[in-house]
């Protein structure tokens, strides 16, 4: 069709799963689009010249740059960007693995990769000898690639029969920024229950955690303690139960701060083995946040009798972070993590010492400003 200088033309597409239509210049580009009228900005836009990749998304299935497509060329297509992959509430596997092997710092190129991911795996052509060069076509100027590659093996080996297909879920407010643009409405199916069930991760862990301390309170009277949900909970720093769902489960939330971040969790726990004989006991616990960021952990305590009278308490941890709470790095999120069992332990010995709850709880800012200040000592005591 011919179309004059200054008009624009409907331009009917799919785009995360929705019917959208948009009345564009014939010289803009679907990255243009995507952004800057649909509001879709996790479609970033680099070099282009299709050079970089950051803006690559799936047209039809195939992975496309969008900065080198027009708006006009996508007219009934089906276009899946990186908020269809998936959502905060339901990520898809290749997100969960690129938060979990750090595939990132400045994050800029992590569309890109997730797409190019995803088009590499559901093409069935993956190969781990070829898997450097497969990536090639993102740039990335932070990683070194070493997370980002580990992340796309990963969820090869774990989905050898292919990759689960995009979530299509796009939060409703990110579309339609602009005028000039008609969405479908979405499928009440969109709507996500939170998690009833507490799934058991697996994996290595981001980080482990075992802490040995010596409380001076008897062992029967730390197990006192331990195997009270309500007296356990108030000795964990910013925890709070909210709900007892009887079997052993427990909903309630918690406050992590790493940083200048302050994480409110809301979660599920359930005590999956109690030995009342040898003191022992082992919790499973998931939760996320409003952000994305999400945990889980096995948690094993044990309490034996010490030679004074008193108790040795061991506490050990694999714990799973994703997320923005992953992408403070290990070393920090262990350390606070330490620091937080360190306290725990300190409340279980006043509470079982007293009969009753912890007077004093450590605020969760107050364990990572600890943990930040306990880093730099140790840098500035290294050798030069």
């Amino acid at each position: 069709m011919r179309v004059e200088p200054d008009a624009t033309v409907d331009v009917a597409m799919t785009v995360n799963g929705r019917a959208v239509t948009v009345a564009v210049s014939p010289r803009t580009t679907l990255s243009d689009v995507l952004r800057d009228r649909l509001g879709l900005t996790g479609t970033h836009v680099g070099c282009e010249h299709g050079v970089c990749g950051m803006c690559t998304v799936l047209l039809d299935g195939e992975a496309v740059r969008a900065c080198l497509l027009f708006a006009v060329q996508c007219e009934g297509a089906a276009l899946t960007t990186v908020e269809g992959l998936g959502s905060a509430a339901d990520q898809h596997p290749l997100q969960q693995a690129f938060a979990h092997h750090h595939g990132l710092q400045c994050g800029f190129c992590t569309p890109g990769m997730l797409m190019s991911a995803y088009d590499l795996l559901a093409g069935g052509t993956y190969a781990p000898e070829s898997l450097p060069e497969d990536m090639s076509g993102v740039l990335c100027r932070c990683t070194g690639y070493r997370g980002i590659l580990a992340a796309v093996a990963d969820v090869a080996r774990e989905h050898p029969d292919g990759v689960p297909p995009p979530r299509a879920a796009v939060p409703p407010a990110l579309v339609g920024r602009s005028g000039g643009v008609s969405v479908a409405a979405p499928p009440t199916s969109d709507v996500r229950k939170a998690p009833s069930s507490i799934t058991v991760p697996s994996g290595p862990p981001t980080v482990t955690v075992d802490v040995r301390r010596a409380l001076s309170a008897p062992v029967g009277e730390v197990w006192a303690v331990l195997s009270d949900p309500a007296r356990l909970v108030a000795c964990l720093p910013g925890a709070e139960m909210t709900e007892d769902l009887g079997d052993d489960r427990y909903r309630g939330r918690a406050v992590v701060a790493l940083g200048p971040v302050s994480l409110r969790f809301e979660g599920l726990a359930q005590v999956a083995d109690r030995d009342a004989t040898t003191h022992r006991m082992r919790v499973l616990a998931q939760g996320a946040d409003r952000g994305g960021s999400s945990t889980q952990a096995v948690i094993r305590l044990a309490a034996d009798a010490a030679a004074d009278g008193g108790t040795t308490l061991r506490a050990d941890a694999d714990v799973h972070l994703s997320g923005r709470v992953a992408q403070f790095g290990r070393a920090l999120a262990g350390d606070v993590s330490r620091r937080l069992f360190e306290r725990f332990a300190e409340a279980v010995d006043e509470a079982a010492r007293t009969g009753g709850a912890p007077t004093t709880r450590t605020s969760p800012l107050r364990l990572a400003l600890g943990a930040l200040l306990a880093r730099v000592r140790r840098l500035l005591q290294r050798p030069r």
